[in-house]
């Protein structure tokens, strides 16, 4: 049962967004995954026992098959230098392995608000990033990375997303709802605005999570998908035992 659950979702969701494409003057398609973590699990990847960057999927999956595991999903998991470090936040199995970065700065990532998602024992929940230390001190936090712009908080827009802008791009983001974390990539290119408006007016999000643009790449088993757009830092997956 657990196994099957996901790729329902998965199927089922990517089917509405191929339906948008035959439609005149169709919208940008979205393909999106919900991962309930009542009954899936998931994890953040970096790097390999060695501490070599995985940066690409197929080289996650041949690790995680090198200990009789299986990787069902996974998403790029937010912003990352030229080393592959994250550019804030990281958290993996209840550890800190980057701090939490509230700088000013240029770029999407340092448009702030900016954010945090984040997994407890209570579910997966999306939080401003200066939010994050007084949440972290109550302890529990079992994984998060920061990312940027806050597309949606408690509903509202982030207010420095521009309607109607020509700045389009294959972008991905996750938000929330309830237990289940919603992760959402544009297949045709999208404005900032036009993507916070989806994850908010379709998929009746509250708190979403801006994670990269250019980057944009899922791995899926169900979609028989293994995208490659370029080398890449943190990576969210589900992995099964």
């Amino acid at each position: 049962m657990k196994k099957l659950l996901l790729p329902a979702l998965v199927f089922l969701l990517a089917g509405l967004a191929w339906s948008a494409a035959g439609a005149v003057d169709a919208p940008p398609r979205y393909t999106v995954v919900k991962v309930d973590l009542r009954n899936e699990r998931l994890a953040l990847f970096l790097n390999d026992d060695t501490g070599t960057a995985f940066k690409r999927f197929d080289r996650l999956e041949a690790w995680l098959k090198a200990r009789h595991k299986q990787l069902l999903f996974a998403v790029n998991a937010g912003m990352y230098h030229a080393d592959f470090a994250p550019v804030g936040l990281l958290v993996r199995e209840g550890r800190e392995e980057a701090p939490l970065n509230l700088a000013d700065g240029v770029g999407n990532f340092f448009r702030k608000p900016n954010g945090v998602f984040l997994v407890t024992a209570e579910g997966p929940r999306i939080v401003e990033a200066s939010e994050y230390p007084a949440l972290a001190a109550k302890g529990g936090v079992q994984l998060a990375t920061q990312s940027g712009p806050l597309l949606l908080r408690h509903g509202a827009v982030h207010p420095a997303l521009i309607p109607n802008s020509d700045s389009r791009k294959t972008r991905n983001g996750v938000c929330v709802s309830g237990t289940t974390a919603v992760f959402v990539l544009a297949e045709t290119p999208v404005n900032f605005y036009d993507f916070a408006l989806y994850l908010r007016d379709v998929l009746h999000c509250r708190d979403a999570l801006y994670l990269d643009g250019t980057v944009s790449a899922i791995y899926s088993k169900t979609l028989q998908r293994n995208d490659f757009v370029r080398d890449l830092g943190p990576m969210l997956a589900v992995v099964a035992p």
